[in-house]
C-alpha cells in the first residue's frame, strides 16, 4: 500500500502527501458515502480495483450494486450510465482509457449534453465520464489519443484536466456533484505523482472554470494543463538559471474555460506560450491563443507560441514517441522566442 506524509492544515488537520490515484480514490470513496444516488461503473472497475487501481477497495465497501463491472462495451455501459442519469441517479462511468470512450462517442457527445434541451428541461444528466487520457508511454497510435479538444468542441459538456493529486480530488468531488455531463479528463503518466492535499474531513471541492498560476513569474506566461503542467514548472527552474522569469498558469479546466486568469498573466508579463498535450490543429492551444489576441491584443509583446503533439499519429517506437511529444527543449526554444533570448 502506498503511504502518506503530512503537515498541519491551517484548520488543524494533517495536509498528506499522497498520490494522485489515492486523491481520486478518496474523491470517489468520498461521493460514494455521501450520496447513495452516485455509483461508479467500467471495465474492471470492481474486482481488479481498476486497470489503474482508482477504486481500490471500493467494492469491499460500497458492495456490488454501487461498484459495477461492465463487458467491454463502452457504448453500452456508457449509454446506460445517460438514462440512469435521466431517472436521477448519479454514474460514474470508468473509460478504462479515453482512447476507447470514441467507441461511446454517440453516448457521450450526442446524447448526454443534449438530453436537457431536447426533452425541455425534463432531463437533467448529472454524470460524470472519467479515466485516464492523452499519451503516455508506448502504447501506440490507438491508445495515445489526446481527446479534450474534441469533446470540448460539443455544446453541454464540461471538460476538466486536473495535472495535480489536489486539483485531481477536487475536481472530481464537483464533476459528481454538478448536474451536467462532465468529462475528468485524467493525465495516465501521473497516476503516481505525488502532492499536498487536504485530509478526508476537510471538504475539497474545487469550482469547474478556474485555473491556477502554480508559479509566479514576469517575463512570459507559460499556458499549460494536464501532463504538461509538470513539464512547464520544470522548464521554469531551468529558465530561471538564464534570468528569464516563467509565470505558470495551469487551465484545470478546458470548459468552462477561465479567461479572467489567462488574461490577467498575459498583461502582466506580455508574453505567452501554451504547451499542450494535444495535436496543433483546432486544439486547445488555438482556442486560447485567439482568445488572447482577441481581448488583449495589445498588452502582447511578442506574437504567441504553441507547443504541441506533432500532427501525426502516435508511433510506438519510443525514440520517435519522445520527438513527437511536447518536451523541455520545444518548450524552452519557444520561450526564448517570444522574450527574443
Amino acid at each position: 500500500m502506498e503511504t502518506a506524509r503530512g503537515r498541519a492544515s491551517s484548520k488543524g488537520g494533517v495536509v498528506r502527501e499522497i498520490t494522485y490515484r489515492q486523491a481520486l480514490n478518496e474523491a470517489l470513496a468520498e461521493e460514494l458515502a455521501r450520496d447513495p444516488n452516485v455509483f461508479l461503473m467500467g471495465e474492471e472497475v470492481a474486482e481488479y480495483h481498476g486497470a489503474y487501481k482508482v477504486s481500490q477497495g471500493l467494492l469491499e465497501r460500497f458492495g456490488p450494486k454501487r461498484i459495477i463491472d461492465t463487458p467491454i462495451s463502452e457504448n453500452g455501459f456508457a449509454g446506460l450510465g445517460v438514462g440512469a442519469a435521466m431517472v436521477g441517479l448519479r454514474p460514474i462511468i470508468e473509460f478504462m482509457t479515453f482512447s476507447f470512450s470514441l467507441v461511446a462517442f454517440d453516448q457521450v457527445v450526442n446524447n448526454a449534453p443534449n438530453m436537457f434541451m431536447m426533452s425541455g428541461g425534463q432531463f437533467n444528466i448529472p454524470i460524470t465520464f472519467r479515466g485516464p487520457n492523452g499519451p503516455a508511454h508506448q502504447l501506440g497510435a490507438t491508445h495515445s489519443h489526446a481527446t479534450e479538444s474534441l469533446y470540448a468542441n460539443a455544446p453541454g459538456l464540461k471538460v476538466c484536466t486536473p495535472a495535480t493529486p489536489r486539483d485531481a480530488k477536487g475536481l472530481l468531488k464537483t464533476a459528481v456533484r454538478d448536474d451536467n455531463p462532465v468529462l475528468v479528463l485524467e493525465a495516465e503518466l501521473l497516476y503516481s505523482s505525488k502532492g499536498m492535499v487536504e485530509p478526508p474531513d476537510e471538504e475539497l471541492l474545487i469550482p469547474l472554470g478556474q485555473a491556477e498560476v502554480k508559479r509566479e513569474g514576469s517575463d512570459v506566461s507559460i499556458i499549460c494543463y494536464a501532463q504538461t503542467v509538470p513539464l512547464a514548472i520544470a522548464v521554469a527552474a531551468q529558465l530561471e538559471e538564464e534570468d528569464i522569469s516563467a509565470e505558470i498558469v495551469d487551465l484545470r479546466s478546458i470548459k468552462p474555460l477561465d479567461e479572467v486568469t489567462i488574461f490577467n498573466s498575459v498583461s502582466k508579463t506580455h508574453r505567452a506560450v501554451i504547451v499542450e498535450q494535444d495535436r496543433p490543429f483546432c486544439g486547445v492551444g488555438a482556442e486560447v491563443c485567439y482568445r488572447i489576441q482577441k481581448n488583449i491584443f495589445d498588452e502582447l509583446d511578442a506574437p504567441i507560441m504553441r507547443v504541441s503533439q506533432e500532427d501525426v499519429p502516435m508511433p510506438y517506437n519510443e525514440r520517435l514517441e519522445k520527438f513527437v511529444l511536447p518536451n523541455a527543449d520545444k518548450l524552452m526554444a519557444a520561450v526564448k522566442k517570444v522574450c527574443y533570448a
